[in-house]
């Protein structure tokens, strides 16, 4: 019997028997014996949620980064045991995406710009709220 946890990032829940390897790339066997379905299924995955994306090596085989692996995970709970269908599994994927995170400022930015009036403002509003 599997025991569910909650992803990290998500809220969906994976498989917790399975362990990713410390690995940059898988090749399509090891994900496959990875999550438990025939490479056929993860080609036809990849063809169906544009959110896997396999790079190609220089034989054109194809090669899995670890978000790949989870991203895979994630579909394979969603259509096996959630019993969702491939469109729906689709869209709350697609809901469930992380926004990525804002653009650090560059260091241009940090130092042309003159911080003393922000700074005086935020003195004056943490005054105010002493007051």
């Amino acid at each position: 019997m599997r025991e569910d946890l909650p992803s990290s990032d998500s809220g969906l829940l994976v498989e917790a028997s399975v362990e990713i390897p410390q690995k940059l790339y898988f090749r399509i066997g090891e994900v496959s014996n990875l999550i438990g379905v025939e490479p056929y299924v993860l080609r036809y995955w990849e063809s169906e949620f544009p959110s896997v994306a396999p790079k190609r090596s220089g034989k054109g085989q194809r090669l899995y980064r670890r978000k790949d692996v989870e991203i895979l995970l994630k579909i394979k709970h969603l259509l096996y045991e959630k019993r969702f269908t491939i469109e729906g599994a689709r869209q709350l994927l697609k809901m469930r995406k992380v926004r990525p995170a804002p653009a650090a400022p560059t260091q241009r930015q940090l130092f042309t710009a003159d911080p003393v009036p922000e700074i005086r403002r935020e003195l004056t509003e943490i005054l105010k709220l002493l007051t």
